[in-house]
C-alpha cells in the first residue's frame, strides 16, 4: 500500500516539474501574451494534476472538461493564429505528460487507485 501511495506522490511531483521543461520547449516560440505572470504555469499545473487524476481513476471522457474550460476562457485569443499555435503546443505538450504519467502510475500500482491495498 505504502509503496502505491509513494509512486502516486511521485506522479504528482513529476506533473509540477513537466511545467519547466514545457516552459523550455516552448521557449523557442514563445509569443507576447498579455495575461498575469506565471498564469500559464500555474494553470499548467492544475490542468495536469486533474488530468492525473481523471487518468488514475479511469475517468479518461472527464479530460473534455478541461478542453472545453480552456478553450472558452482563451475564445478570443484564439483567433489570432500565433496565439492559437503557441497555445495548442503548450496543451498538448501538458495532456502528453500528464496522460503518460496517469499510464505509468496505472501500470506500476494496478487498475485502480482506490484498491490501495
Amino acid at each position: 500500500m505504502i509503496y502505491k501511495i509513494i509512486v502516486v506522490i511521485i506522479g504528482y511531483l513529476a506533473i509540477i516539474l513537466y511545467g519547466y521543461l514545457i516552459k523550455l520547449i516552448l521557449r523557442k516560440y514563445e509569443i507576447d501574451i498579455s495575461g498575469l505572470k506565471s498564469a500559464g504555469m500555474a494553470i499548467g499545473i492544475i490542468e495536469r494534476m486533474l488530468i492525473l487524476t481523471f487518468v488514475i481513476l479511469n475517468q479518461y471522457t472527464a479530460i473534455t472538461i478541461i478542453f472545453a474550460a480552456k478553450s472558452i476562457a482563451r475564445f478570443n485569443e484564439l483567433k489570432d493564429r500565433k496565439t492559437s499555435e503557441y497555445y495548442l503546443i503548450g496543451t498538448l505538450l501538458s495532456i502528453t505528460f500528464a496522460l503518460i504519467t496517469g499510464i505509468i502510475i496505472r501500470f506500476l500500482i494496478g487498475n485502480s487507485f482506490y484498491s490501495l491495498s
